[in-house]
């Protein structure tokens, strides 16, 4: 699973050691959980505010280089 936080200075940050403080919200890495939750804005509901385009960059690489790996 993927972490990603809302920091408590209202940053978006893509949590790898699952430890940061914040809002934080799941997501399963795949390319189809992904898709989804970008189309249907899953991610900005569950942390309370807007995802920037960096972080859904970063997401999709993370989720693709997982595939490969399988």
């Amino acid at each position: 699973m993927l972490r990603i936080v809302r920091t408590p200075a209202g940053e978006i940050r893509i949590d790898e050691t699952g430890k940061m403080p914040g809002r934080g919200t799941y997501l399963c890495p795949s390319p189809e959980c992904l898709r989804r939750a970008i189309k249907e804005k899953r991610l900005s509901r569950a942390l309370k505010m807007e995802i920037p385009e960096e972080i859904l960059r970063r997401l999709e690489q993370m989720v693709e280089q997982g595939s490969e790996k399988m």
